[in-house]
């Protein structure tokens, strides 16, 4: 029973990482397609004022995943990062170069040294998504198994390949979606219809490859597949699809907070519809949440340290978010973008 709960919070923590981490990454995506130095001024500096309060905070929920299936789930851990040690090792040193990217951008006084710097956390942000969608990919795929040695199927196989396009695209719509609404209370209309343009581009991109993916589990990932079609995991898919239906008619009209909310719902479901579809196991169909888990006792005092985090660092996270979203932490108008976009060109 505590290893079912402990479970359904690493799930939870998963898909807390998607929603939160991804519209960082997915910030990072729209800074390397945004153009040169002068056509993407003004979107790279909104992204940069925009992450600049919370962009960190996002990776307490990646220490929590990992502490999670390290106390909780050992033999989950040992199989995945051992089967799949080298792109979960690309993804980790993706998070680092991205963080020292951004970083360094900003004090860098020289422009070459600003478009190296802003290149590494562009690229990075599209990697680092990408090998740990694949590395997902392989779990729900079957090809890892307890014991499985470290192999190129593990994680470059359709399922991985899916998985890890879908989690660019959703991490862009996530990106896209907070950047327009960021851009209205930043008061920059202009940015606002940028951003909504490129989340309708993202909705078509993750409506398409979920389709797609769903096609190629059939025969790729059975056992997810039929948890995708039926029971709980269906209930999941239902709500995923409606919230980026309803993400899409947000878009269409002048951003505000609702189209944040939808599309949180809609990569969460996602996350969990994934989650929910591979029960009973942790790896299809090799290991079960029971014969995954840790001792008792080791369960019993994870379960006492997350219920100390969701009463005293959650809170604390949830207020800095809203802090952010509402525009209480840093106050930037349309003038000062154009105000710091033209001391760059002197």
């Amino acid at each position: 029973m505590m290893a079912d709960v402990i479970a359904v919070v690493l799930l939870l923590a998963v898909a807390a990482y998607s929603c939160g981490g991804g519209t960082d990454y997915g910030a990072g995506f729209w800074d390397l397609t945004a153009g040169g130095a002068e056509r993407g001024k003004r979107p790279r500096w909104l992204i940069d004022h925009a992450m600049a309060p919370v962009w960190e905070v996002n990776n307490v929920w990646l220490v929590f995943v990992l502490v999670i299936m390290w106390t909780g789930f050992p033999v989950l851990f040992q199989t995945v990062f051992s089967a799949m040690w080298l792109p979960l090792a690309l993804a980790a040193v993706g998070m680092v170069l991205r963080g020292a990217g951004f970083a360094l951008r900003k004090p860098s006084r020289r422009l070459a040294g600003r478009r190296l710097y802003g290149a590494v956390f562009a690229v990075s942000s599209l990697l680092t998504p990408f090998f740990l969608g694949a590395a997902a990919g392989g779990i729900a795929s079957g090809r890892v198994a307890p014991g499985t040695p470290a192999a190129q199927d593990a994680w470059s196989n359709p399922t991985s390949l899916l998985f890890g396009l879908l989690a660019v695209a959703a991490t862009a719509l996530l990106g896209a979606v907070f950047l327009a609404a960021d851009a209205r209370r930043f008061d920059a209309p202009d940015l606002d219809r940028y951003f909504r343009g490129r989340a309708l581009g993202a909705v078509a991109a993750v409506a398409v490859l979920a389709v797609v993916t769903l096609f190629v589990t059939h025969d790729d990932a059975p056992h997810v597949w039929r948890g995708l079609t039926r029971g709980v995991g269906l209930v999941f898919v239902v709500l995923a699809a409606v919230a980026t239906l309803a993400t899409a008619g947000l878009l269409l009209r002048p951003s505000g907070s609702w189209s944040r909310v939808t599309g949180v719902t809609a990569v969460a479901s996602a996350v969990i519809a994934w989650g929910m579809a591979q029960r009973p196991y942790l790896i299809p169909t090799s290991l079960t949440v029971a014969e995954g888990a840790g001792a008792a006792g080791t369960l019993r005092w994870l379960g006492v340290v997350t219920l100390v985090a969701v009463l005293l660092v959650f809170p604390a996270i949830a207020l800095l978010y809203w802090l952010d979203t509402h525009g209480e932490l840093e106050s930037l108008t349309d003038a000062d973008l154009r105000r710091r976009g033209a001391g760059d060109q002197g």
